[in-house]
């Protein structure tokens, strides 16, 4: 990794950070997307221990909000010479349906929308760094949802793991679809399952979803465990031309059925461009 430049988002905590600081390890530069001002200087301070001797940066943005996205992607495409990887690694639970400024629903703005944003305003400096990697993380938890595109922001029928297995599914349809786009530009696009990890993942969902997360915390992996995937797909000569997989335990795995709809993936494409502003 000497001399890459690894982009990565939720890079503050949990799996992020720990694979931020072991790929800075391994001579990357880290270029943080992050929210929390007083975590992301935290991070850089870590970054910098561990790993002196490179420049390592963060942007502040909302996730939430498609505008600030577009804005910190487009600072990290003017101010670097080259984006050697990718890591779309943000994710959030909510209790309650919420909208964003944009009128969007919180999960799926966050976890889904923010992800193809960043992506398509650093997709032309991807291209022209390649070869470049683009890892999205998903879930297991994919496997519960299935998309209906008539209430996709889920206006209806709304539950707090529904939304989240849902977005879950979204980037793996995302994931599937950029391959299909990328292909032959040099550029690869694959996703993974982390785990069930003890993160601050649900920790400020409210009311009993954080209480059964931090429950099932009790048995799930370390972030270090968790991060092994992410740091895995972002370096290892092994998959540096795979493309459109779906990875578990630095593995390819199969995902659900409605994971591998083609037809879906090229739909929630047009209407995720649609909702995020670019041109399908």
């Amino acid at each position: 990794m000497k001399g890459k430049t690894v982009v990565i988002t939720g890079g503050t905590s949990g799996i992020g950070e720990v694979a931020a600081v072991e790929l800075a390890q391994m001579g990357a530069k880290i270029v943080l997307i992050a929210r929390d001002k007083s975590r992301g200087e935290a991070t850089l301070a870590r970054l910098y221990e561990r790993a002196p001797g490179l420049v390592h940066t963060v942007h502040y943005a909302d996730l939430a909000h498609i505008s600030e996205m577009k804005r910190a992607a487009a600072q990290i495409a003017e101010s670097e010479p080259r984006v050697d990887v990718l890591i779309n690694n943000a994710g959030a639970m909510y209790g309650s349906r919420q909208l964003t400024g944009d009128g969007l629903e919180y999960t799926f703005a966050v976890n889904h929308l923010a992800y193809f944003a960043v992506t398509e305003a650093l997709r032309e400096r991807l291209r022209a760094s390649a070869p470049a990697r683009i890892i999205n993380t998903s879930s297991s938890a994919h496997r519960r949802a299935r998309i209906d595109f008539d209430d996709l922001q889920l206006a209806k029928d709304f539950s707090a793991m529904k939304a989240y297995a849902r977005s879950k599914l979204c980037n793996i349809l995302f994931t599937r679809e950029l391959a299909r786009r990328l292909k032959g530009t040099g550029v690869t696009a694959n996703c993974l399952h982390p785990g069930f990890v003890a993160t601050r993942f649900g920790d400020q969902s409210g009311g009993l979803i954080s209480r059964v997360i931090g429950l099932a915390k009790l048995f799930a992996i370390s972030s270090e465990k968790g991060a092994e995937t992410l740091v895995y797909l972002a370096s290892s000569p092994d998959v540096a031309e795979m493309t459109g997989a779906y990875f578990y335990k630095c593995r390819p795995a199969t995902p659900s059925q409605a994971a591998q709809d083609d037809k879906a993936a090229v739909l929630l494409w047009e209407r995720s461009a649609a909702l995020a502003g670019f041109k399908a």
